[in-house]
């Protein structure tokens, strides 16, 4: 190769002296509640309903009609106090659905997942199963959908 042709080279004609490496990202649905960020992956949400009427059904007899989940209230799962919840996110793991009820829906965010870091041993958050800092400074906690689904 001659001087002049180096000299003339587009940037995608350059010999590469890194290698590049791939980043395995997996999106995730932001939500707040309690003023805590949690992360739920996007492959597990199904839907997000904002105009809701929950129905409690203590002895659910056997001609109802329709589809019937359990919702979750997040903030009782974390011990803080009852608020007027504005979300309610439906979840699928594996065949089984569940509802959680959220303060509110954030965003969806493309997350590395190299850089989610296991939760602290003996954490008080059992339906955390990691963390990670995304752009802007925010942690976002990563939900545990297969824990939550055990407290159903």
């Amino acid at each position: 190769m001659t001087d002049q042709d180096l000299l003339f080279q587009t940037e995608d004609q350059l010999p590469s002296s890194e290698p590049t490496q791939e980043v395995q990202t997996e999106k995730y649905l932001l939500f707040l509640s309690s003023g805590l960020l949690f992360g739920v992956p996007a492959s597990a949400v199904v839907e997000i309903i904002t105009n809701h009427v929950i129905t409690w059904v203590p002895l659910l007899p056997d001609h109802v009609r329709g589809q019937i989940l359990p919702i979750l209230d997040i903030r009782r799962l974390l011990a803080q106090e009852d608020r007027e919840n504005t979300c309610i996110i439906i979840l699928q793991t594996g065949d089984e659905q569940v509802g959680i009820l959220v303060d509110q829906v954030e965003k969806m965010v493309d997350v590395d997942t190299s850089t989610i870091l296991p939760v602290p041993p003996r954490s008080a958050q059992e339906l955390v199963s990691g963390m990670c800092s995304l752009e802007g400074g925010q942690t976002m906690m990563v939900f545990d959908c297969v824990r939550l689904l055990e407290h159903t």
